[in-house]
């Protein structure tokens, strides 16, 4: 059964819409109270939308969002490039394998192209399979390992 959806990216207006996404995420990584359990307030939410740097995507099914992305802009310091980084992106389960993600991500490499990106990269969990064959799909895999450094003085366990 195909999907019929809209891809959209948000402006500063969309406060509500950047909420919807945001509980979306939630209910797609089944980590309600991460993305539920401190939403911002409006006036972040607003001036979050409005910076140059934050990218967010969804994708529409009329009025509900059954995707998403939120990626950044990051600047380069070693040469006169950027290159965007895709933080999350989900699709609802009863939406997905549908082309929605991989049309996130052609947006999202139309909007990188207009900004002079050289690049995007994501991470995916080892564990997650869908991700990791949806992004070979589009790209190269490279392996690295990620840290999370405390910001006390106590190391992470």
């Amino acid at each position: 059964m195909r999907v019929d959806f809209t891809c959209k990216q948000l402006s500063r207006s969309d406060v509500a819409t950047l909420k919807a996404l945001l509980k979306m995420f939630g209910e797609a990584f089944q980590e309600i109270e991460t993305y539920q359990g401190a939403v911002p307030s409006d006036a972040y939410l607003e001036s979050l939308l409005s910076k140059p740097h934050f990218i967010a995507l969804v994708a529409m099914n009329g009025d509900e969002v059954v995707g998403g992305l939120a990626g950044y802009e990051l600047e380069k310091f070693e040469q006169d490039r950027r290159e965007i980084y895709i933080y999350d992106l989900a699709v609802l389960e009863q939406h997905r394998r549908k082309g929605i993600a991989t049309q996130l991500i052609k947006e999202l490499k139309r909007i990188a192209k207009a900004r002079n990106a050289y690049g995007i990269f994501v991470q995916a969990d080892p564990s997650d399979t869908p991700a990791i064959q949806l992004y070979e799909s589009l790209g190269r895999r490279e392996s690295a390992y990620h840290f999370d450094i405390a910001m006390d003085d106590e190391p992470h366990k």
